[in-house]
């Protein structure tokens, strides 16, 4: 089984576990081993979803302000697990890939292997919620076809993009690529560098 193989049968199944009650609320229940690959997987695509879901929420546009700044803020410290995760699994493939010795004419990628594979967790939640669409029985036939065409897309999409990542995953491990990893820096998050808070 190829490392993407592995890793959307776990989304699948993180995205399967959510909608059995299909609340944001809903505790995780992760059924792999605390340190491995399979965990920070299933987790990944459980905080994508539960925050799929939150992105639904707080479009409402009869939503109670008070109640949308309150998602907004949940939203936001998703965001920050998010990318702490994402960093997390990279910290996996550069151990992973420690001991390769990258080749004199070794090329860097334009992205490393966990932000594409946070693309491959968003990318099956695009197919379930799709796939849903295909299946409202309230909704018209036009609306149907409409949200089958896309899903055919999202499909192939994911496909290649699986290709895609297996692909470099073999680059690196034979020193054909290396990776190089920047953290996100993101300054809206730290109180020394967004003025808002630390003119405050």
């Amino acid at each position: 089984m190829t490392f993407t193989e592995n890793a959307n049968k776990i989304f699948n199944q993180a995205i399967r576990d959510y909608h059995l009650k299909d609340h944001v609320d809903t505790p995780i229940n992760n059924p792999y081993e605390r340190d491995s690959i399979e965990y920070s997987l299933y987790l990944k695509c459980w905080i994508d979803t539960v925050q799929w879901h939150l992105e639904d929420i707080i479009r409402d546009p009869h939503i109670d302000p008070a109640e949308a700044l309150g998602l907004k803020r949940r939203i936001d410290r998703s965001n920050q697990d998010r990318t702490d995760l994402v960093e997390e699994i990279d910290s996996y493939f550069r151990q992973l890939y420690s001991e390769v010795k990258p080749l004199p004419d070794a090329r860097l990628n334009t992205e490393s292997p966990a932000w594409a594979v946070d693309r491959l967790s968003i990318l099956a939640l695009k197919i379930w919620h799709m796939q849903e669409q295909t299946e409202r029985k309230d909704a018209d036939k036009e609306h149907i076809q409409k949200c089958q065409a896309k899903l055919d897309v999202l499909l192939e999409q994911q496909v290649d993009l699986s290709t895609a990542i297996d692909q470099l995953l073999e680059d690196i491990e034979a020193g054909r690529k290396y990776m190089k990893v920047y953290r996100q820096m993101k300054m809206y998050n730290d109180p020394a560098t967004n003025p808002v808070l630390y003119k405050k």
